[in-house]
């Protein structure tokens, strides 16, 4: 099949691939409670006639073409995020939930290339690998996708997931292809727990003030990035929540605080991981009080592969044009680019050859302003045909 079939047959699946999008967006559902997507997207591959596998908790797996080959991994995610959403579409989620990241998108634009590579199963050259995935807004369901044996029987040689980008200042449908090397940091959520003694706010002494030391932590962790870490050595510590108390006469016994760290590397994540309990503790001590630190569900790095990165830059100008696909190297002008935000395809990443792209998805100037995780944000549909057709062109090509 040539790229002028491949973006003609991908633009004839618009509607149908727009109506999945708005129907997945409709019934938006968080982590692996998937309870209606899951279903949704197994029926519509059973329609096309492929044989679909659970794996995991809420994760679907599927395969298209010849076995005995190489074999080419192509992943969508699946959920929302617990945001009640604030759009004017006539398919707004009305149910507290929304895909504000786009994972709508992506899952329908999966399922466009899985009628496109079926259709033309015959012409592939090896095996495409459907992936499906569930929770990863909270860095969870690549990780247990794989445990359940998503990259066994068969192995991929190679994986690669496309992202939508909103609120992007280039045409909708420009498709940005990550340089080798990191392209999304580690994360990782941390919880602080600053215990001590509560008491009637007339009576200080009789207690033990845990918002006086969990205050004085906070401003502290602000001082290892200040201080502790070197201009090359790029993290981001954000403390997001901080819990205490409930009347104001009163001193409460606890202090809860929760965020995130942001790195680049292993060894700043495990340096940053042992300052922050270190010094949590050493000043809630200083206070007489006590601080548990705790680090939950995050995710590594994510690694994109040299080799891939440079097949598939080649397949893209090819397809959609020199004006159509872009390096992020490209467009800093050579230097290193990195997004901010994590992504749990770093967990695929750490085990085979692996590659995100970015795909322009709205413009500000066309009422696109909105960034992802917003309860405005807006996605412009056009591009799914465009996803569609780079998802199959990438993995027939890599196949051939």
């Amino acid at each position: 099949m040539t790229k002028e079939q491949i973006l003609s047959e991908a633009a004839a699946l618009q509607n149908d691939i727009k109506a999945h999008r708005q129907w997945l967006h409709r019934h938006a559902e968080t982590g692996f409670d998937l309870t209606e997507t899951k279903p949704y997207v197994k029926a519509e591959l059973e329609k096309m006639g492929y044989s679909v596998s659970e794996c995991g908790k809420a994760g679907l797996i599927a395969t298209v073409g010849k076995p005995g080959g190489k074999v080419f991994l192509l992943r969508a995610d699946m959920d929302a995020l617990p945001i009640t959403e604030e759009t004017d579409a006539d398919f707004a989620c009305t149910n507290g939930k929304m895909h504000a990241c786009g994972h709508d998108m992506h899952t329908a634009m999966l399922l466009g290339a899985a009628k496109l590579l079926k259709k033309h199963e015959s012409e592939l050259g090896g095996l495409v690998k459907l992936m499906f995935q569930p929770s990863e807004e909270t860095f969870e369901g690549g990780k247990d996708m794989i445990e359940a044996g998503a990259l066994e029987n068969p192995r991929p040689d190679a994986a690669m997931m496309i992202h939508v980008a909103a609120g992007m200042p280039m045409p909708a449908g420009t498709v940005v292809i990550s340089a080798p090397g990191v392209s999304a940091p580690a994360a990782d959520y941390f919880t602080i727990k600053v215990q001590g003694k509560g008491c009637h706010g007339s009576a200080p002494q009789n207690g033990i003030d845990p918002l006086t030391a969990a205050a004085h932590i906070l401003i502290a962790l602000q001082e290892i990035h200040a201080r502790e870490l070197s201009a090359s050595e790029e993290a981001v510590l954000t403390v997001g929540t901080f819990h205490a108390g409930e009347v104001g006469n009163v001193i409460p016994d606890t202090v809860t605080m929760g965020g995130t760290i942001r790195t680049y590397d292993e060894k700043t994540r495990a340096f940053l991981k042992k300052r922050m309990t270190a010094i949590s503790q050493g000043i809630a001590a200083a206070f007489r009080a006590t601080a548990e630190v705790t680090f939950g569900s995050g995710c590594p790095t994510l690694v994109n592969d040299k080799a891939l990165s440079d097949k598939v830059t080649g397949y893209l100008k090819d397809l959609l044009g020199p004006h159509g696909a872009f390096t992020t190297a490209e467009l800093s002008g050579g230097k290193p680019s990195r997004g901010g935000g994590s992504e749990d395809f770093a967990y695929v990443s750490q085990e085979v050859p692996s590659l995100m792209l970015a795909l322009a998805a709205g413009e500000p100037s066309k009422g696109y302003a909105y960034p992802q995780h917003h309860p405005k944000v807006k996605f412009d549909e056009s591009v799914l045909s465009t996803g569609a057709a780079v998802f199959t062109y990438c993995a027939m090509q890599y196949l051939a």
